[in-house]
């Protein structure tokens, strides 16, 4: 697992600025999902790991879709700048 590997996206400015944002969040979030799914690669069956990957997906899921609702145009951005795939809206 390689622990410098997140992505360089949101500037350090932009993070100390406000951590509470959605953006931020999201960030965060993703650089979570990252390093969980590169942790799957060699340990396939911690599925307690597994659990956790997957409330996290579903509190970055809801981040997303509350943003899409709010801002469009922020949304696009972010799902632009963190190279995700946009998820289908209820």
């Amino acid at each position: 697992m390689r622990k410098n590997s997140f992505i360089p996206v949101i500037s350090q400015e932009k993070k100390e600025e406000n951590r509470g944002s959605v953006e931020f969040q999201v960030f965060n979030f993703t650089n979570k999902i990252r390093r969980l799914t590169s942790h799957f690669e060699l340990h396939r069956k911690d599925y307690l790991s597994q659990r956790g990957l997957r409330k996290i997906l579903g509190k970055r899921k809801r981040l997303l879709s509350y943003l899409s609702k709010r801002n469009g145009i922020r949304y696009k951005k972010l799902i632009n700048q963190l190279d995700i795939r946009e998820s289908e809206i209820r």
